[in-house]
């Protein structure tokens, strides 16, 4: 089961010929190409996420308790329909008010949210949770709390679980160490593979292809889960990005695979 986390940078037509015109067909090509069974998205705006559900008509965007909202990002859930079928889901404001739309708190630079999702793999009929989010990037104190949410959150749920999203925050960080804690249980699937941090695992790039600041976007996996490959996904057309951040990919089979398959 490969699993993708892509920032997608946000509708910003002062990004010139890096606008969001200009490059949603490399998005839809990539993920067409790398065919993840589950997307997790950062900052799509309503249109942008339209877009992706028109031309991906092989996914479904799970948006099931959604305030759609001109003005907001989300980060937002796709799953292939043929590999996977959505139990439960929905989606809260990483805030102290967390069903109130848009509330933020702390020093939280923007709104942030969390959206899931319980779903079923058929070939296997087993299920588990998907996490995807976003981290506020200008707040240190927001990211914590908001993390501490994402936390409280996981440790209620008893099935496996899979989070990921952009964090705005390095590996090593006490956020990251809250997120990997043995409460959690949940493993950083870069490091699984015994990658290193370095210039290479940035994937932050601003639309010029060379790695910056650090590793921000990262997919977590509870115990249940092996990861078989992980990797930053550095396509482009002629030096044009279809992001200001690298996607970035895993391949997970569950680690018990004795359980009954789907006759």
């Amino acid at each position: 089961m490969k699993v993708m986390t892509f920032n997608l940078r946000f509708e910003n037509d002062r990004d010139g010929e890096n606008s969001w015109g200009q490059r949603r067909h490399m998005v839809v090509d990539v993920i067409r190409k790398y065919a993840p069974a589950i997307l997790g998205t950062q900052e799509g705006t309503p249109r942008q996420l339209e877009y992706l559900q028109d031309r991906l008509p092989q996914y479904r965007m799970y948006t099931p308790q959604r305030t759609w909202d001109e003005t907001c990002q989300y980060p937002t859930l796709f799953y292939r329909t043929d590999r996977l079928n959505a139990l439960a889901g929905g989606e809260f404001w990483l805030s102290l008010t967390p069903r109130i739309h848009r509330s933020k708190d702390w020093d939280s630079a923007f709104p942030r949210m969390m959206s899931y999702a319980l779903l079923r793999e058929e070939e296997t009929s087993r299920t588990f949770w998907a996490v995807v989010t976003h981290l506020d990037h200008l707040g240190s104190q927001a990211r914590l709390e908001q993390t501490r949410m994402l936390v409280e959150w996981l440790k209620e749920r008893s099935e496996p679980r899979l989070l990921m999203g952009d964090f705005n925050d390095r590996p090593g960080s006490p956020l990251h160490a809250l997120l990997t804690n043995p409460e959690t249980q949940l493993e950083d699937s870069w490091y699984a593979l015994g990658k290193e941090e370095n210039e290479q695992s940035m994937t932050h790039h601003n639309f010029g292809g060379t790695p910056g600041k650090f590793r921000m976007d990262w997919i977590l996996t509870s115990p249940e889960l092996e990861v078989l490959e992980a990797f930053i996904v550095r396509d482009h057309e002629a030096g044009r990005y279809p992001s200001d951040h690298f996607p970035y990919l895993v391949e997970l089979r569950w680690k018990d695979r004795s359980a009954p398959r789907k006759p």
